[in-house]
């Protein structure tokens, strides 16, 4: 077959199946080659919380969404142009995300009658016309591939588990690319099992030569341009970008890094990379329990590391008391929450920004905290910077929250110069031991010294207890107790003066102004981009301090007439803004375990703009 080819700016592509089908790995993979060939695209994982679900369950679903294009990314998509089903049951799954006239790329393998029975299929949709909207191409991938390997004489069940890559050698042929840096990848990673290396790199040219003599598919999809990328790139997730950032951020504080912290989905994979960087003097303490992350990481800031601990909604619940000591202590702390679905265990491989009103005021007393939230996956690099910008100058815990959709989803990022990053050392003028007071703060800070204990003459008590104004010692005074706890809040509440301002883009004032925070910001941007298109013109402010607020904040929400929140929780935001601004704020709540969608704020926006106009 000679297919055509259509030239193409943007593409989705979802891969699904089993838990077991590998769609992760080539949904990783596919993202990585694409990106280094100059296109920008954002990934999104979507699986299941059990390791394992049963085998063709509707629940047991393991998705993969690319979104590439030769424009700025900013979403993996709300409806997909191609997708990859290995069973009945991913296809009755995603289905209703495919856009009209879309690819399905199906494993007839799983279609069998018990994978149709546990899809609540009556009957086949490959075969009864209930995919006549699609350009459907169906094929038994794992027939094909026992069928045409069998000389090899490797094992039925090995032959099967490489269905995975005869699907990625399809799709690898839909958009034109070559096939030889995935061979180059399979080669390098299955060096040591030469059978799965062969079986896989066989299988992917199996799937590119069948899909080249087919013509249910009539056009490759090739993008019209590149993007002009200047510099070195790759593609990182989130959690990624975290781990490198809390490096760099050593590095450019002369501080040597301590990582404490007890896993938990989905910020595990923070501690996972951290343990790689060991040649770089990092310590890492993969704690019993969360507590006993949080606790030694507060002794590493003790003893003047640059200290983190990682965490999720249940663990960050178990850190409450710890979080409290170390703003009793005033030791610089980074906090990582990756947010989940919750409560209690919740939907543990879900997003949600859910834990917003548990950062501002989770812990017991008048115990307050700067509060980060990064809004990208790249982002998450520059707001970890950030956060350890802000612990280490005012000698604080500091919260930075980011979710399991920014943890797990990439997008290629610019890697940087060491010389172009921040300087965060900290100015060590120790006084002598005559004139040294372990609470003496700065005039404008308010940040009390970092003396690392060992020093002569410097030894000072620090601890739980209330501690008397200067001196740090065990204090129960009633007068003192209210100069300490109002010395706390002043201290967090003055970072307002070294934050950048709130920016707004789009009209300065208006009808309409969408107000975000996190991981809403590429739904948000794409979103103003098709309303854009239909005539709409709406402003748009991003969040990335959270306590203290920017501080013309208050100014620009007092210039618009409807200001649009959306969330993935119940409105926490919403509410703070509410009580502080004494405005009327308007809510777009979603908490279903999945990012918001373009078209959801696009649809919100316009109801608004309907209601206002009936009103007149």
């Amino acid at each position: 077959m000679n297919a055509s080819t259509k030239k193409i700016t943007e593409l989705t592509i979802r891969f699904a199946g089993d838990s077991g089908d590998g769609m992760q790995l080539i949904g990783r993979k596919f993202a990585d080659i694409m990106a280094s060939s100059g296109v920008d695209l954002i990934t999104f994982p979507d699986f299941p919380s059990e390791i394992r679900a049963p085998e063709g369950t509707l629940y047991g679903v393991s998705a993969y969404q690319v979104r590439l294009g030769i424009k700025e990314i900013a979403t993996p998509g709300d409806l997909v142009d191609v997708l990859v089903v290995m069973n009945a049951s991913s296809l009755k799954v995603n289905l209703k995300q495919v856009k009209p006239g879309g690819i399905i790329i199906a494993n007839a393998n799983g279609f069998d009658s018990r994978n149709l029975k546990l899809a609540a299929y009556e009957s086949s949709p490959l075969e009864d016309g209930s995919l006549a909207d699609f350009q459907l191409l169906s094929v038994a991938m794992i027939d094909n591939i026992r069928s045409s390997l069998k000389e090899l004489g490797y094992s039925p069940k090995a032959l099967k588990k490489s269905k995975n890559f005869y699907a990625l050698g399809i799709i690898f042929w839909l958009m034109d690319h070559p096939l030889e840096e995935l061979e180059h990848w399979l080669a390098k990673k299955f060096a040591r099992n030469e059978e799965t290396a062969i079986i896989n790199r066989r299988s992917v040219r199996l799937g590119n030569k069948f899909a080249a003599q087919q013509e249910e598919i009539s056009n490759q999809l090739v993008f019209k341009d590149k993007l002009a990328q200047k510099g070195r790139y790759r593609n990182i997730t989130g959690n990624h970008a975290v781990a490198i950032g809390l490096v760099a951020a050593a590095e450019k504080a002369k501080r040597p890094l301590f990582l404490g912290s007890y896993p938990i989905t989905p910020a595990t994979e923070i501690l996972q990379y951290i343990s790689g960087y060991k040649k770089y003097g990092i310590k890492h303490l993969q704690a019993e329990d969360e507590i006993a992350g949080i606790t030694s990481a507060i002794g590493a800031a003790y003893g003047g590391s640059l200290a983190v601990t990682t965490t999720s909604g249940p663990g960050l619940s178990l850190k409450s008391e710890a979080l409290g000591l170390a703003v009793m202590l005033e030791l610089p702390l980074i906090i990582v929450n990756v947010m989940r679905a919750g409560p209690s265990t919740g939907m543990p491989t879900k997003p949600e920004q859910s834990d917003l009103f548990q950062a501002m005021f989770g812990r017991h007393g008048e115990a307050p905290m700067p509060v980060l939230a990064a809004s990208t996956p790249n982002d998450c690099f520059e707001m970890t910077m950030e956060a350890a910008r802000v612990a280490i100058k005012y000698m604080t815990p500091v919260m930075l929250l980011t979710d399991g959709y920014l943890a797990q989803s990439s997008s290629p990022w610019k890697i940087p110069r060491s010389e172009d990053l921040p300087d965060l050392t900290m100015e060590t003028n120790i006084p002598d031991k005559e004139s040294f007071q372990p609470y003496d703060r700065d005039p404008i800070t308010l940040a009390r010294p970092w003396v690392s204990p060992g020093i002569p003459g410097l030894e000072h008590r620090i601890g739980g207890l209330e501690k008397e104004n200067i001196t740090g010692k065990v204090s129960y005074d009633a007068v003192n107790h209210q100069v300490m706890t109002d010395l706390r809040a002043q201290k967090i509440n003055g970072i307002v003066d070294d934050i950048p301002a709130a920016k707004v883009n789009g009209p300065a004032s208006n009808d309409l102004l969408i107000l975000g925070w996190g991981s809403t910001q590429g739904a948000i941007s794409t979103a103003l981009d098709m309303l854009s298109n239909d005539g709409i013109d709406v402003a748009h402010c991003h969040l990335r301090h959270l306590n203290p607020l920017p501080s013309n904040l208050g100014e620009i929400v007092s210039n618009y007439e409807h200001v649009l929140i959306p969330e993935m929780n119940k409105g926490q935001l919403q509410m703070m803004l509410q009580a502080k601004y004494k405005k009327e704020f308007t809510g777009y709540h979603k908490v279903q375990g999945q990012p918001l969608r373009a078209s959801e704020i696009v649809n919100k926006v316009k109801e608004i703009l309907v209601s206002k106009e009936v009103a007149l």
